[in-house]
């Protein structure tokens, strides 16, 4: 993770400093949105990228956003994001502003999972990519989201997470891409649809 970071922060011109980001991942509390879950991120926006006209310098903004994305995590929506996002643009001060802040919107766009940027659009599409996992991969995800949730009981839990849920499954398109709309969509779908009997 630290050599993917360094490697686009040389590509937008800068003098690598990835701090704590690799110990900030390892952090114990963490069961889903850890190590493993940015390197998916990572590994799957770059691969949703080869679908599109990025420029070299935007495809190194998306990287750093998608490493960046959950750097900063206590499970409390909103304000990890708002943090993870300043915690970007602290330790890229040698790039040009314009790139910090792209990144920095790249990754407040996952509080809402909205933007108009396309860039954001794959990230946005990559760290819901877990989703259309196999179901036990899937299973595997929903579990370890509840570890890190462990604070509310279970009838707290089983309403917020419900309405996540239904959230998500209300949307017409849960992907805003299209070549993550034809890889997860389907197998997303089921797999909300079955989590979410299972809470009822």
């Amino acid at each position: 993770m630290r050599r993917i970071w360094d490697d686009a922060v040389r590509t937008l011109g800068g003098a690598p400093d990835s701090g704590d980001l690799m110990e900030r991942y390892a952090e114990p509390h963490r069961r889903y949105h850890n190590t493993f879950h940015v390197a998916a991120v990572v590994r799957d926006s770059a691969a949703l990228a080869d679908a599109f006209s990025f420029t070299t310098a935007e495809r190194a903004i998306l990287t750093l956003a998608a490493c960046a994305h959950d750097v900063i995590y206590d499970s409390k929506p909103g304000e990890d994001e708002r943090a993870s996002a300043a915690w970007a643009r602290e330790r890229l001060t040698g790039l040009e502003e314009a790139h910090i802040a792209r990144v920095e919107s790249l990754v407040l766009a996952t509080i809402t999972h909205s933007s108009d940027d396309p860039l954001a659009h794959v990230l946005l599409d990559a760290d819901l990519a877990i989703l259309g996992a196999e179901p036990a991969h899937y299973d595997r995800y929903s579990q370890a989201v509840r570890q890190e949730y462990a604070q509310y009981d279970d009838d707290q839990w089983r309403a917020g997470r419900t309405h996540v849920l239904k959230t998500l499954l209300d949307r017409e398109d849960l992907y805003v891409t299209e070549p993550a709309r034809e890889l997860w969509d389907a197998s997303a779908r089921v797999n909300l649809a079955r989590e979410l009997q299972s809470l009822a």
